[in-house]
């Protein structure tokens, strides 16, 4: 009975008119978000220093708080990232029938949640909390005090990877257009979003499978420093034979992601 209940108010969340518009806005806050972390990472790519933020949703909420109304900025994205994540919440309950949408829900509930947290933490006590890369060392180290830690954390690097492969596979044969009520574009929308969402699936899919080979060396070498955050792992690609123009390259996929996310607040299927 209780599992009936819960999937009724989740099914009554995700066909709310109000939940709808203001998910649309935190599909448009998301988007802000990696506009700024692609904007850090270009800075860091050719030279300009990033203003001592990291490129990762840490500086990006800091960036938004240094602005004009930042306090207001950031309740807003607050409301929309809530939105967000309880939309896709309801999504892990009820699904579209297929247990992968499910389980990419999931992942998606938990990632908002944390984007919230994140930016509570930062309008309540002044303080964004850990970057990414601190906390991916510091879950690292305390995965790997567990009984077969070692082995989880290599599972967790494999797991990466593939989230990447699956990333790029996505934008490469333009899957995420799936989610797009692509019927109702404008045909010049319609390619531009194709475009755009191509280029930053892609460039997802490089920073999370290079995040997760830094992750399987922090398991071989039983070394949690070698795990790597966003910012650490965008500057990792600098020192690449390719130098800093890789990051580059990946930096303004990113930019161009952070575009398609702004399609995705018009026409995406809620």
């Amino acid at each position: 009975m209780k599992s009936a209940q819960v999937e009724g108010a989740a099914r009554r969340a995700a066909n709310s008119q109000t939940l709808d518009r203001l998910a649309r806005l935190g599909l448009a806050c998301r988007g802000v978000l990696y506009g700024l972390i692609g904007f850090l990472a270009l800075q860091i790519a050719f030279g300009g220093g990033s203003g001592g933020k990291e490129a990762d949703k840490t500086g990006a909420v800091e960036m938004v708080a240094e602005q004009p109304f930042g306090t207001v900025l950031l309740w807003l994205m607050v409301v929309g990232f809530v939105a967000l994540t309880l939309w896709q919440l309801s999504e892990a309950i009820i699904g579209r029938g297929e247990a992968k949408k499910r389980i990419e829900a999931a992942a998606h509930t938990v990632v908002y949640g944390l984007i919230v947290a994140t930016l509570l933490s930062l309008l309540l006590r002044g303080d964004a909390g850990s970057s990414t890369d601190k906390s991916s060392k510091d879950l690292t180290a305390k995965v790997m005090d567990l009984p077969g830690g070692q082995f989880i954390v290599g599972l967790v690097g494999l797991g990466l990877i593939a989230l990447g492969a699956y990333w790029a596979h996505k934008g490469w044969k333009k899957k995420f257009l799936e989610d797009l009520r692509t019927g109702e574009m404008p045909p010049k929308a319609r390619e531009l979003a194709e475009k755009l969402g191509m280029a930053g699936y892609l460039s997802r899919g490089v920073i999370a499978a290079v995040a997760g080979v830094f992750i399987i060396q922090a398991a071989i070498t039983y070394d949690p420093d070698k795990a790597k955050g966003v910012d650490s792992t965008l500057r990792a690609l600098a020192d690449t034979p390719a130098g800093p123009w890789l990051l580059g390259v990946v930096a303004i996929g990113l930019l161009l992601f952070a575009a398609y996310c702004f399609f995705q607040a018009r026409w995406h299927r809620l």
